[in-house]
């Protein structure tokens, strides 16, 4: 087996990635990585590589985008496909003014918790909604800035954890996080909460981010459900730990006081975790989870890769060629299916957070779950599709040169759980909009009803999976570890890294530590929890 992969856009840690897993492919195609801004969890973009992007239809063409790019190999999703898959559109319609509509978020309030925001943000939302919702009102969206608008224009002239080229990464995530919120809960008020600089433990970054949340949790409406795709790996707090984030805890109670939700991403490199103290070059040798997934205050939100209209069929454990170009033989798919399996994608790798953690004791809703990992608190509580392979479609003109590698901007895709968390956010928030049509309270705290028969009634339980007939057998030399492998790049059944010695957590029937409860039945997880009292 020959050892290539791809070095990923927009993607924290990219480097300490390649290192962990031993960077000698140089051959292998090489996507734009961001600057690092100490956190994991920014989004991961559309790489930028030969023979991705085609000027026709080819047999290889999986995703068209909306302005009619041809994307190999890669399968990309519309809001329309997504709302499908999950059963968005079927969700019952709900009383607004004495009539009776749609559900799509009215009068409910979603905060994007993002580092530096984007300078184009309310354009490239109303160009998203005039190609996927033209027919709805324009977008109820704002920017907020409580701690000052850096102003740094639209161009990345710098690297470090602050400053332009910190704030063009953060562009795609926040632009992500706004167009797949209102994807998913169209009419609802958007708020993108921009905070710079960007995550830097209990440095500046945080204690930023947490005095503007608790500002916002103090000026929206009560019900408000707040993402942050952002995260840290817990390790990275140091012996203080849990003192600090006991301190940041009180915030999430503050809101969960008022029935806010709070939402993280756990993460998109699996069970390895990078270590702030070299710069997030050195990674931990063993599983680790981040925060702030891991509080007990916050849903924390892990991936799955979607594969809807399509089914991958890889009969090679090679993404690429020795000469760095695809291989059609991993790649290759059949147009037909709809399944679902962990996120853990070979080619770069990448996979969703999850596990146990270090800092905080089992909650007293939790505890019924996985004993043999423990008495500690466990992530995910709950997915949504993440793959980049099956990304979601984003327009964004924001640093263009940096996003899409031209002047103007484009139609990219990309995935993450920091695409899976806007997107359960808005979910919730068609919740409380389905409540307050019956005239009740918003739903409050979603983790203990998950875990009180929610998550096992109203889910769609991601188990292992198997796909195409790639060589299950080989050295563990050629992955980092030692003996024999038994598993090929198509048996999705952990949320260990491909070529990353670090052990995973197990995908398994019921709860488990990679996928949560799995993804929610939309009809079924709206109507169950506005039927609640």
């Amino acid at each position: 087996m020959t050892k290539r992969r791809l070095v990923f856009g927009a993607a924290v840690g990219a480097a300490a990635l390649a290192a962990s897993i031993g960077t000698a492919a140089s051959a292998a195609p090489v996507a734009s990585t961001a600057a690092d801004t100490g956190l994991a969890a920014v989004p991961i973009s559309a790489p930028r590589v030969p023979g991705l992007i085609t000027a026709h239809r080819t047999a290889a063409t999986d995703c068209v985008l909306p302005d009619g790019t041809n994307v190999s190999f890669y399968h990309c999703y519309t809001p329309q496909q997504i709302r499908a898959a999950y059963g968005v559109d079927s969700v019952a319609a709900i009383s607004v003014d004495g009539q009776t509509v749609p559900n799509y978020g009215q009068g409910q309030t979603i905060v994007l918790v993002d580092a530096y925001g984007s300078p184009t943000a309310t354009a490239d939302l109303r160009h998203f909604h005039d190609t996927f919702f033209s027919a709805l009102p324009a977008p109820s969206f704002e920017q907020i800035f409580p701690l000052g608008n850096p102003q740094f224009g639209n161009t990345c002239q710098s690297n470090g954890l602050s400053g332009p080229c910190a704030a063009a990464s953060w562009s795609g995530e926040a632009t992500l996080d706004i167009e797949w919120a209102y994807s998913i809960a169209p009419l609802a008020h958007l708020v993108l909460l921009a905070v710079p600089p960007a995550e830097t433990l209990g440095v500046q970054g945080f204690p930023n981010l947490f005095k503007a949340i608790s500002g916002e949790i103090a000026a929206t409406p009560p019900g408000t459900m707040f993402s942050m795709s952002l995260s840290s790996t817990e390790q990275d707090f140091g012996g203080a730990a849990s003192v600090q984030t006991a301190k940041f805890d009180q915030v999430f109670q503050a809101g969960l006081a008022k029935h806010d939700n709070f939402f993280a991403a756990t993460g998109d490199t699996g069970s390895l975790g990078f270590s702030k103290q070299h710069k997030e070059t050195g990674t931990f040798p063993n599983p680790t989870v981040g925060w702030p997934a891991t509080s007990p205050f916050v849903v924390a939100v892990g991936g799955t890769q979607l594969q809807y209209g399509w089914t991958w069929t890889p009969s090679s454990n090679d993404a690429f060629t020795s000469t760095g170009a695809f291989n059609p033989a991993y790649w290759a798919s059949i147009g037909s299916g709809n399944t679902q399996a962990v996120w853990n994608e070979s080619w770069a790798p990448i996979g969703s957070g999850g596990g146990a953690s270090v800092i905080y004791p089992r909650p007293s809703w939790q505890r019924g779950v996985d004993p043999g990992f423990g008495d500690h608190r466990l992530v995910p509580d709950t997915a949504w599709n993440a793959a980049v392979n099956g990304g979601v479609d984003v327009y964004i003109t924001a640093f263009p040169q940096f996003n899409c590698g031209n002047t103007t901007g484009c139609w990219t895709f990309y995935g993450g759980t920091s695409a899976a968390t806007p997107q359960t956010a808005a979910l919730v928030a068609l919740v409380n909009a389905a409540r307050a049509g019956q005239g009740k309270q918003p739903i409050g705290f979603l983790d203990p009803l998950l875990y009180s028969g929610v998550g096992a009634a109203s889910y769609t339980d991601i188990v292992p999976m198997q796909y195409g007939s790639a060589p299950k057998t080989f050295a563990g030399a050629e992955v980092g570890v030692s003996g024999p492998v038994f598993k090929s790049v198509g048996d999705l059944q952990d949320n260990q890294l491909w070529e990353v010695p670090v052990a995973g957590y197990p995908t398994t029937t019921g709860y488990d530590a990679t996928t949560g409860w799995g993804t929610p039945n939309a009809p079924a997880f709206v109507s169950a929890l506005a039927a609640l009292l």
